[in-house]
């Protein structure tokens, strides 16, 4: 079953059935101002931050789901209903809801009265704007009353839901004209307020959330809406909101649009009023002003697209699969997006207060838009070496608005600075801007800066400065699998598995770190070697062998790698295990580092996984799933089997075995691991799969779940960087490198042809791949046999390029 489609020409998707399995969301924003929405016109807006400066309010796991959001409620001749059929739930005549790229549009018509809603946040701009129009199909004139709302947090989200003895005591507001302030706490030690404004004449307003809804109401039914009439209320305290109430006529045939703003607003400390206890509104002015017409919002929305074209355009392919095109070209970019914007932090699973910006997460997700964006990935990468602590290791987290580590969370994940490597690595593959190496950053955010060589450097020796007794990575307190914990022993409700050590000791080691720390080890020393530090990749390679040599003696179980050796020493993903025998990472890890490859390990492997480990719906974590808690490993055997962890599919590493399969010549086998995880192929299940068919989400339940294929966790997963990377470098074939763009396809016998346009260091590429029969691959660049990378030496150069498969 379907609930809308995608409209590939206008790179939307078209939602007609407002009764989706769960609320499909959209994220808009570029900057610092950010909002999240839904299909019926929930969700809510921060700025940078979505714990310390949430602007509107949301209620996570309410009931029933996705209330409160920024609502519009018509009443036409005493009919209310909402253009997005929530809150109110009127049936409406029809129904659309199209998600784009940094924009959203609802539309619904009930009676012959077409309401549309327009929402974005322009380009370079702290506030949303949101275009109402109405249209009067009747041949009769109409009396419609309108009603706006969005709920105040007040500011930071943790408190706002947790201490209400002192908010229900401080909530402000101002009202000028047509637009209403949020001043909580702005006389006192805030320099910032919220604004929500509209470019027309208000009949009346209200600012109090218990006049306009009364007190017993739902947002379905709220009293002023009801009444057909507004209370002109001024919140103290209790529940500040922002509702305008317009009055107007609409003639047969009339249509009429007005713009909504929220906004956010700094002063200066000296600046901050402009009469006592009167904020100073000049820039709120400034910023109405910006869009008080219908054709500045239209500008505006204009180049937001142009910016994602931009974007976008930097590969773009043609493969006869119109599902792949379509997440290749755009819904897979642009979540990419999206993880760079919010790594792991707010979405509809993921509440913006318990988890800032991840370490790992968000080096993992630049491998996704580098060729995008490459400033913005130059910048992240100096962001996230200033949260390295000295000795190599790193916070976990860190929070966008300080950029600061997070001190709740902490470190010792020991995985996190290898991940260093590999955002360096890739930027310089996709820029060839060597300069990166030598820009500074500090470690933990103060004292003297080192240069990002030095970062990785640390990253790389940080292993090799903690082995355990097989020589094989610590393990710290997880690894990539945070509910790995081989060192928690966690027997007290309420401890967190990720910060708790109850035990102390080096022996808890981890396989897929070992496979890591080749994998990424091998580029440290490229980047060695390519920078005239010779010295320094000698030495690096002779950690690298040892490694292999460790994995070899201790990390092979007869059939796949093992996963890891819990604190006592003893196997975990073994056959020797009741449960959990084989897991996932260290499959993909140790083959992508090629161990195994030249002796067959690396083929029992990947036949293991699909025999133990595949599944419909893509390849699962673990097998056999857990069925009973185990003190010595943690997080991972509290969940019930086939959910998360513990035998879910966690779609993250599904990419890992793809490429590995690709590295053993198995394009099949690897482009149907991708389809199976791929939304745009899950689309015709969506009722079952429940999430958004346009982009991955991070867990699929496995095949001991209650409902195999059901879908959890939607947009913030480093599914959509490793997924993209996984298709795009080693399906597709098309590869950055130190020296240049290769080529070497992986595709699937049932594709005869690939077209593709990449854009790569100033210049343009037209790639053609075809399967023309032969012996040997073949290249040829503007008609000449050409071998090694794509020529690059230049800019602004357009490049034909053939290349001929054998099969």
């Amino acid at each position: 079953m379907t609930f809308g489609h995608f409209d590939d020409n206008n790179r939307e998707y078209v939602i007609t059935n407002p009764k989706t399995p769960y609320p499909w969301i959209n994220y808009m924003g570029t900057g610092d101002f950010f909002s999240i929405l839904s299909n019926t016109g929930g969700g809510y807006s921060f700025y940078k931050d979505a714990r310390l400066r949430r602007i509107t309010r949301i209620r996570y796991n309410n009931v029933p789901v996705d209330d409160g959001g920024k609502y519009f409620y018509i009443n036409d001749g005493g009919k209310i209903w909402s253009p997005g059929w929530k809150p109110v739930k009127t049936e409406l005549d029809t129904y659309e809801c199209r998600h784009g790229l940094g924009y959203s549009t609802i539309k619904g018509q009930l009676n012959q009265l077409e309401a549309e809603l327009l929402y974005f946040v322009p380009l370079d701009f702290n506030g949303e704007v949101i275009r109402v129009k109405l249209r009067n199909k009747s041949a009769e004139t109409k009396s419609v009353k309108l009603h706006s709302f969005a709920e105040w947090a007040l500011w930071d989200a943790l408190d706002d839901t947790t201490n209400f003895q002192r908010n229900f005591n401080t909530g402000e507001v101002e009202v000028e004209d047509s637009c209403i302030y949020h001043k909580t706490e702005y006389r006192e030690r805030r320099d910032h307020y919220a604004f929500y404004s509209v470019n027309a004449k208000i009949s009346g307003f209200d600012t109090d959330r218990e006049t306009f809804l009364g007190i017993y109401n739902g947002f379905d039914n709220p009293e002023m809406v009801t009444n057909g009439k507004c209370g002109n209320s001024i919140a103290h305290g209790w529940s500040p909101i922002a509702s305008h109430f317009i009055e107007m006529e609409l003639n047969a045939g009339e249509e009429k649009e007005f713009v909504f703003m929220l906004g956010y607003v700094e002063n200066e400390k000296d600046e901050k009023f402009s009469a006592p206890n009167i904020i100073n509104k000049t820039n709120a002015h400034r910023m109405i002003n910006q869009f008080k017409t219908s054709e500045q919002v239209d500008d505006a929305l204009q180049n937001l697209m142009g910016f994602y074209s931009d974007l976008l355009g930097k590969l773009n392919i043609s493969s006869g699969d119109e599902k792949l095109d379509r997440m290749v070209n755009i819904w897979n970019q642009y979540q990419c997006m999206v993880t760079y914007f919010f790594s792991r932090s707010t979405s509809y699973f993921e509440s913006g207060i318990g988890r800032g910006m991840g370490f790992r997460d968000s080096n993992q997700d630049i491998i996704g838009m580098v060729h995008m964006n490459p400033e913005w990935a130059r910048q992240r990468i100096i962001d996230l070496a200033s949260t390295q602590l000295s000795d190599g290791s790193a916070y976990h987290q860190y929070q966008p608005l300080t950029k600061r580590g997070n001190h709740e969370i902490g470190g010792n994940f020991n995985d996190d600075p290898l991940w260093l490597i590999l955002s360096v690595s890739a930027y310089i593959k996709e820029t060839g801007d060597w300069t990166l190496l030598d820009a500074l950053a500090p470690f933990d955010n103060q004292g003297e800066d080192a240069t990002i060589f030095e970062h990785i450097k640390r990253s790389f020796y940080h292993v090799v400065n903690n082995l355990g007794p097989h020589n094989l990575p610590l393990i710290g307190r997880a690894d990539w699998n945070d509910c790995l914990n081989l060192n928690c022993f966690s027997d007290k409700p309420g401890e967190s598995f990720q910060t708790t050590n109850n035990q102390i000791g080096r022996t808890a080691e981890s396989v897929m770190i070992a496979g890591m720390f080749i994998l990424y080890g091998e580029e440290f020393v490229r980047i060695c070697e390519l920078t005239d530090r010779l010295n320094e990749s000698i030495k690096a390679q002779i950690q690298i062998e040892k490694m292999r040599a460790a994995i070899d003696s201790s990390g092979w179980d007869g059939d796949w790698f093992l996963r890891a050796y819990d604190f006592y020493g003893n196997k975990v993903g073994s056959k020797e295990n009741e449960e959990g025998k084989i897991f996932i990472e260290s499959q993909g890890f140790c083959v992508m580092a090629g161990v195994g490859i030249e002796d067959g390990r690396a083929e029992k492997a990947l036949k293991s996984v699909e025999e133990k480990l595949s599944t419909p719906y893509g390849i699962v974590l673990l097998n056999p799933a857990y069925t009973k808690y185990h003190l010595n490993l943690g997080e991972i055997t509290t969940y019930p089997p086939g959910y998360k962890e513990n035998a879910g599919i966690f779609c993250h590493n599904n990419p890992w075995i793809i490429i590995a399969e690709t590295m053993l010549g198995h394009n099949d086998k690897a482009f149907d691991y991708y389809k199976r995880i791929t939304p745009a192929y899950l689309e015709i299940i969506s009722e079952l799969h429940k999430t958004e068919p346009y982009v991955y989400s991070q867990m699929i339940a496995g095949k001991d779940a209650a409902k195999p294929g059901e879908a959890k966790n939607s947009w913030l997963t480093g599914t959509a960087a490793w997924n993209f990377f996984a298709v795009s470098q080693f399906i597709l074939g098309i590869k950055p490198d130190y020296e240049g763009l290769t080529i070497d396809p992986h595709l699937p016998s049932e594709m005869k042809e690939l077209n593709v346009t990449r854009k790569f260091r100033g210049n343009t590429y037209h790639i053609k791949v075809q399967k023309a029969g032969g012996s040997e691959q073949n290249c040829f660049v503007n008609g000449q046999k050409w071998e090694g990378p794509l020529p690059c030496r230049s800019k602004g150069e357009i490049y034909n390029v053939l290349v001929t498969l054998s099969k």
